[in-house]
């Protein structure tokens, strides 16, 4: 069991850190998923609350897998250690991933969480790609903010400044993650 979560968590980082991956596939795919038409009615209209989701998912994912993937190379041998003391005295594997892996990896999957939804926030081109620019629907605050910079440039100002708020009061509380001794 030693070492057997680090192994399974490195490979899928591996796998997801693959940024080669055909845009189009990906797009076809998310496309499909979020459709409420058959794909045999045609191409896939992606305009749908599950495509902007897909998307954000897609683009920011491997924000929280490098945070992740980091924390496991930097503790890994003493998550193995610890990992095998444990099974060694009989600690049952889901016991072992919620007493020892899980509590070692809390702080770098916060982290990699905040990346990640900072990231998903200001998401804009899978955003419409996938999912379309529906008012209402689909319409995520980077697209309505584009959309009123060409025409109403003081409530597109008015909308940068509630991202900014937002994204401020999310990352503010976890500075000491980042800034220690402050």
């Amino acid at each position: 069991m030693a070492g057997a979560t680090s192994e399974i968590v490195s490979a899928a980082v591996g796998a997801a850190s693959l940024s080669a991956a055909p845009w189009t596939v990906a797009e076809r795919s998310c496309g499909m998923l979020a459709s409420p038409n058959p794909p045999e009615a045609g191409p896939p209209s992606a305009n749908a609350v599950l495509g902007a989701i897909l998307a954000a998912t897609f683009v920011a994912l491997p924000f929280y897998v490098i945070a992740v993937e980091g924390a496991l190379r930097t503790a890994r041998r003493e998550i193995d250690d610890l990992e095998g003391v444990a099974s060694t005295l009989g600690a049952p594997p889901l016991t072992v991933l919620r007493r020892i892996t899980l509590p070692r990896l809390l702080p770098a999957m916060g982290a990699g969480l905040a990346l990640a939804w900072a990231r998903a926030l200001g998401e804009f081109g899978a955003t419409i790609t996938f999912a379309g620019n529906l008012p209402g629907r689909t319409q995520t605050l980077p697209l309505a903010t584009f959309l009123a910079l060409q025409s109403e440039p003081e409530r597109a100002l008015a909308l940068s400044l509630v991202m900014l708020a937002v994204a401020l009061a999310v990352l503010l509380p976890l500075r000491d993650r980042w800034l220690p001794g402050r």
